[in-house]
């Protein structure tokens, strides 16, 4: 069953943006190749200073590895902390709203 992983953490103003489409294109490209991955959407704010993604996956497992193997990689970028929620879709509402999770 398609699983949506969201994910949000602190991020300097100055490193979202411009910056960031610059200097994230690979970590994207690599995302690509994840287990189990289906898309992304970027997300970031300005204003607040946080960024993150909502991500798709076929399965609660995959988006739960990947997750955790994401952990250490911002934390590697300075990321000091983060927040993660998996949730279930549901399909018939979804479909009827135009959401797009396939």
């Amino acid at each position: 069953m398609t699983v949506l992983l969201q994910v949000d953490f602190s991020m300097p103003a100055e490193m979202l943006g411009d910056n960031l489409s610059k200097s994230a294109v690979s970590l994207a490209e690599s995302i690509n190749n994840e287990p189990g991955f289906i898309s992304k959407i970027w997300t970031e704010n300005l204003q607040t200073e946080e960024a993150g993604g909502i991500y798709l996956f076929t399965d609660r497992e995959s988006a739960e590895r990947y997750w955790e193997m994401h952990q250490k990689r911002i934390a590697s970028f300075g990321v000091k902390s983060a927040n993660c929620k998996i949730f279930d879709i549901n399909l018939p509402l979804t479909k009827i709203t135009h959401g797009q999770v396939e």
